[in-house]
């Protein structure tokens, strides 16, 4: 209860702070837009259909947390004075939600993925009434937050339509070429052995897309605790099914994987970490992981060579950095 109190005050302060600021000015012709996003991956999809036009700021970088990640002073005035502001929305930025609808109101703001139709969302048992959020597990569906991207760009700038028309064409296309190549390695992973336990529930849209029994210790949110029942629980089925990986995430503690692979070892039975995947964030800037189309390259290829499916060491394109 305090908690919700606090996060109401600070989103109240906040949008009073916008309430006192003049309506910010368009960019001019000759200046690049200035987006502010709130997640890695949805900065890099304005930067791909940006282009040159945009100036495109991540509130969030690698290894954060979006769950838990709370809006700063900072990350306050860049929004407040940005021409476009991009979030996900399926409570996704679960701290920030109250600030983003409130800014909403009063400035250019867009819950891209909150586009997608309703069909094509997962629910979840701990997720009473709300939507699984991890769409950019599933390159097909991140292709339709790329087009919400696209169209909130041309809103915000129609002058620039015709080129944030030709460089989402071209981005769309390298992610049907990303679709083809995840479709094609995981499916080289044996039926017996299409099983992916992470830290938390981030993956059940890659299961979907790719017929994988995803599991995660945590829930869908990192806020949710995983109790030493659920702990038991998966150490049993590790050994029961003699499952021999589990993967760490690149913005999760690795506390309670280590605590199956502790539990198994006193059980007789042998786990490893299959490798460190990207599940709310993606890799370093300036790296081919720290780009959607890598991220997703990068945990599709160390998911298969790690459950003994075929795929290249530097994957899709060559360009992963560390052979998975």
């Amino acid at each position: 209860m305090f908690d919700r109190m606090r996060r109401s005050l600070m989103a109240a302060l906040a949008v009073a702070a916008i309430g006192a600021l003049n309506a910010t000015a368009p960019a001019a012709a000759d200046e690049k837009i200035d987006v502010v996003a709130t997640t890695g991956m949805i900065a890099d999809a304005a930067r791909q259909v940006g282009g040159d036009l945009v100036a495109v700021k991540a509130l969030m970088g690698p290894g954060v947390d979006p769950h838990a990640y709370r809006q700063t002073r900072t990350d306050i005035a860049a929004m407040i004075n940005a021409d476009l502001v991009l979030w996900h929305g399926l409570y996704l930025e679960a701290q920030m939600e109250d600030f983003m609808r409130d800014l909403a109101a009063k400035r250019n703001v867009v819950a891209v993925a909150e586009s997608l139709p309703r069909n094509m969302l997962l629910s979840h048992d701990d997720y009473d009434e709300k939507f699984d959020p991890h769409v950019w597990m599933n390159p097909n569906l991140w292709s339709k937050v790329v087009i919400a991207v696209r169209d909130a760009l041309i809103a915000t700038s129609p002058d620039g339509a015709e080129t944030f028309k030709a460089n989402a064409a071209r981005h769309l296309g390298e992610l049907a070429e990303l679709a083809n190549y995840t479709t094609r390695v995981l499916s080289s992973v044996p039926a017996e052995s299409r099983v992916l336990l992470t830290a938390h529930d981030a993956f059940n849209y890659f299961g979907s897309a790719y017929g994988f029994e995803v599991m995660g210790i945590q829930g869908i949110s990192t806020e949710s605790e995983a109790g030493l029942n659920r702990i038991a629980e998966l150490v049993d089925m590790l050994v029961a099914r003699d499952i021999g990986a589990v993967f760490v995430e690149s913005s999760v503690s690795d506390r309670n994987i280590r605590a199956l692979i502790e539990g198994a070892a006193a059980r007789g039975h042998e786990v490893v970490v299959g490798g460190e995947l990207f599940s709310d964030a993606m890799g370093a800037d300036g790296t081919y992981e720290g780009t959607y189309l890598g991220m997703i390259d990068h945990n599709a290829t160390t998911i298969t060579r790690a459950l003994g499916g075929e795929a290249p060491a530097r994957g899709m394109l060559d360009k992963l950095s560390v052979g998975s």
